[in-house]
């Protein structure tokens, strides 16, 4: 059965359906029961329990498929269908002794008896013309009704007007008597007839059966918290992997067999330090791991894998933590482009005798940001992924040579590791806010999505194929914080602001401080909300959109327009133009074809792209839009975010493959780029920054083990240091944050739930193909 709450895989008919006498509207998840004063709202998952009854209208779904369709690849109580039953007839206005539109099946199941119809709206034009006259039943006024295009649904089955005799003594007698003949029959045909022979033709399936889900993996840790990070021994008897102890504040590396049992602690940190980045050794013996006090000191630390006394092997940069596995040989390390003295620096390998450094002998390119080496299982080849997330799978020979690049993904990669057969690997993918695991083929350069959702991190044992990986899917909040006294440290966090149970980030603050749009999938899926600020029920989805979530939308200086970048149909990423008054949308024609990013300029006529220029790299261009096609002004290479400093006339922007902040002027003059601070953002948050457009004062969004979400003041020189702990407990989206125009309040995403837990699973085998390639 197709999953009929992604538009992107399943288009819904239209956005509206009528259940009985209810009117349903899908974005808003509300249901108008006839009579009722105001519509209810429903939540996301119970929105997805109807569209499945919907899908399969008068026919008994059992809560198994229930489970398997719109909890996939969780494992939730096994009331939350029952919850959402009950949310579904509260808002459909059901008497439950008289049930109208969902029927019970003792032990199997639900059945929809109502009616039901698609309804599609006569015309855009008409429909913008009711939103903008203030019409709040718009949809009332321009709706037409139109059936679905599946088989019209059974009608409803009659119910008694009055309680009807459950019968004498002697009925039921007859009845029992009945059931015994009926059973007894039964019995004797099955023993009667004859046997099936070995090639007789199957049963024909039921099509309007549901068939449960099967996963492919089990969840093998279930510890409050998050487990991150797995690496298998290479039998795949025991994984490490991050966690947070109980009773401790930093994350240590914990390991337990790859059945259920319980963790043993292996490392054991002090102070603000945490541990990180295991990876287990190629005999078995050993994992190395990095050990991070932010901002102060950085290790690379090796310990046995039964316990013991930790040794350092090496040093690394705090501001930006790298990424290494172990050479085959099991004597050294080989990292990926490391922050040093000398500046960013390509793969290098750390001899664990000596603990000398030498460079991988290849040429990494000005640019380029080569991370998460690692050899093929067979020693001959080293695959690494260069300037993610808009990364791609390069490789060369072990002993070096001429890196050649093997996949045409443009992905935010979320982990990999080789397969045992040397011929594919396993990877995460970000898409569209979630991540998802495949396997791609290195012989053909395909990629397959293996169907394990909010899947990341995949570890592969050298030995067989068997895999752990991450299973996270965090759900975020919009939280308003009104900063205090900054000298005091006083801050007042209204919780949350739009509540809903919903994924809501990378909020945005127009420039009159009064409107807010921000991305969410509340609807089911992601799309662009806006609300006036001072009036929290205005709140509503703005169509004809759905945004990537790497990057925030852009307001105009006058507070009339958004920018936003997201794929179009074909899933390429286009530049749309919204005004959210009157919900108009506009295609931009941006003369780049891998758009990520589009600010707004306090001159209406020009406009900043942020776009890739190929393997990875990313380009920051200044276009003059007034002619068609548009005039490239100027451009700075090496640029991953980018805001305008509306107080000083400036913008500030970071890059790839450096620490810190940048500022150039409007016109991206060569001359006017110079760095303001070299220390912060870091590697990892450098989106987590922001500039107020009326005061120019910047804010960094840091993370301690005693604060997960610490508001910083940086390149501020003229202004007192300021250091402020908006949550100790929930950790913010990376993605971004915003600032309101004089600074005084943050709208910042935070983590209401961020559970992970670590999953394993046995590989299949694929079938043996001879492709002629660089493999054979």
């Amino acid at each position: 059965m197709p999953r009929i709450h992604d538009p992107a895989t399943s288009p819904l008919p239209a956005e509206h359906l009528r259940v009985g006498d209810c009117v349903v509207d899908i974005p808003l998840r509300e249901i108008r029961a006839p009579g009722a004063r105001r519509p209810r709202r429903i939540t996301p998952k119970t929105m997805g329990v109807l569209l499945v009854l919907v899908d399969h209208a008068d026919r008994v779904v059992s809560r198994d498929a229930l489970l398997a369709e719109v909890w996939p690849d969780t494992l939730p109580t096994d009331d939350v269908v029952t919850q959402a039953i009950t949310q579904l007839r509260k808002a459909f206005d059901e008497d439950r002794g008289n049930p109208r539109y969902i029927e019970t099946i003792a032990k199997n199941g639900y059945r929809l008896l109502a009616q039901v119809e698609w309804l599609v709206r006569e015309s855009a034009p008409r429909e913008a013309e009711a939103a903008s006259a203030g019409d709040s039943d718009a949809f009332a006024a321009t709706a037409t009704a139109a059936p679905t295009p599946a088989p019209a649904p059974l009608a409803p089955v009659p119910l008694p007007l009055q309680p009807q005799s459950r019968g004498t003594l002697g009925s039921m007698i007859g009845v029992i008597a009945a059931v015994i003949v009926l059973v007894g029959g039964l019995v004797w045909w099955s023993l009667a007839r004859p046997p099936r022979s070995a090639d007789a033709a199957a049963p024909a399936v039921d099509p309007t059966r549901v068939a449960s889900t099967a996963r492919p993996y089990r969840l093998i840790t279930s510890m409050p918290g998050f487990e991150l990070a797995p690496t298998l021994s290479p039998d795949a008897a025991m994984v490490a992997y991050v966690a947070v102890p109980d009773g401790q504040r930093g994350t240590a590396i914990l390991v337990q067999t790859t059945d259920q049992t319980p963790p043993r602690q292996l490392t054991r940190p002090t102070g603000l330090a945490e541990d990180s980045a295991p990876a287990w050794s190629p005999d078995g013996r050993s994992i190395a791991f990095l050990r991070v006090e932010p901002g102060v000191d950085c290790q690379v630390l090796m310990i046995a894998a039964n316990g013991g006394a930790e040794r350092e092997i090496g040093q690394c940069d705090p501001r930006s933590p790298p990424t290494f596995e172990w050479t085959p040989d099991g004597r050294g390390l080989i990292f990926g482009s490391m922050l040093t003295a000398q500046g960013m620096v390509g793969m290098r390998v750390l001899d664990l005798a000596s603990g000398e450094w030498r460079a991988v002998p290849y040429r990494s390119g000005t640019g380029n940001l080569d991370l998460s080496p690692r050899f093929s299982p067979d020693g001959r080849w080293i695959v690494f992924l260069r300037n993610n997330p808009q990364g791609d799978f390069w490789r060369l020979p072990a002993e070096g040579g001429t890196a050649e690049r093997m996949s045409q993904l443009s992905a935010d990669v979320r982990g990999w590791d080789w397969l045992p057969d040397s011929r594919s690997i396993l990877f995460g993918r970000m898409i569209d806010g979630d991540t998802r695991m495949f396997r791609l083929d290195l012989e053909t350069g395909q990629a397959r999505d293996l169907g394990i959702e909010s899947a990341q991190a995949p570890a592969v044992a050298a030995s067989r194929p068997a895999a752990a990986f991450v299973q996270r899917k965090p759900y975020f909040g919009l939280f308003r914080v009104v900063l205090g006294d900054t000298s005091k440290g006083a801050v007042h966090v209204v919780d949350p602001l739009f509540p809903s149970s919903a994924r809501d980030m990378l909020p945005m603050v127009a420039p009159d401080g009064r409107q807010i749009v921000f991305f969410s999938d509340r609807s089911g899926s992601n799309h662009l909300w806006w609300a006036d600020l001072d009036q929290p029920d205005s709140l509503r989805m703005l169509p004809g959109v759905q945004p990537g979530t790497r990057y925030a939308s852009s307001w105009s200086a006058d507070s009339t327009r958004v920018t936003v970048v997201g794929p179009d149909s074909d899933g390429r990423n286009v530049i749309h133009e919204i005004v959210p008054a009157s919900g108009r949308v506009t295609r931009l024609a941006v003369p780049v074809t891998e758009p990520i990013q589009a600010v707004q300029l306090p001159d209406p006529d020009r406009l900043l792209v942020l776009a890739s220029v190929g393997d990875g790299r990313l380009r920051l261009n200044l276009f003059d839009r007034r002619r068609s096609p548009w005039t490239l002004l100027g451009a700075i290479e090496d640029v991953s975010e980018v805001r305008v400093d509306g107080a000083r006339n400036r913008l500030l922007f970071t890059r790839q493959t450096q620490t810190g902040l940048w500022q150039a002027d409007l016109a991206l003059t060569p001359a006017s780029v110079r760095r303001i601070d070299d220390r912060e953002p870091v590697a990892e948050r450098y989106r987590l920054w922001d500039v107020a457009t009326q005061t120019g004062e910047l804010r960094y969004l840091d993370q301690q083990p005693t604060c997960l979400a610490l508001l910083r003041r940086i390149a501020s020189p003229e202004l007192p240091p300021s250091v402020l702990c908006l949550d100790q407990s929930r950790r913010s989206a990376i993605n971004g944050f915003s600032l309101s125009p004089r600074g005084d309040t943050v709208y910042l995403s935070l983590a209401k739930w961020d559970g992970a837990d670590i999953g394993y699973m046995d590989l299949p085998e694929e079938p043996k193909t001879f492709v002629p390639g660089w493999l054979n």
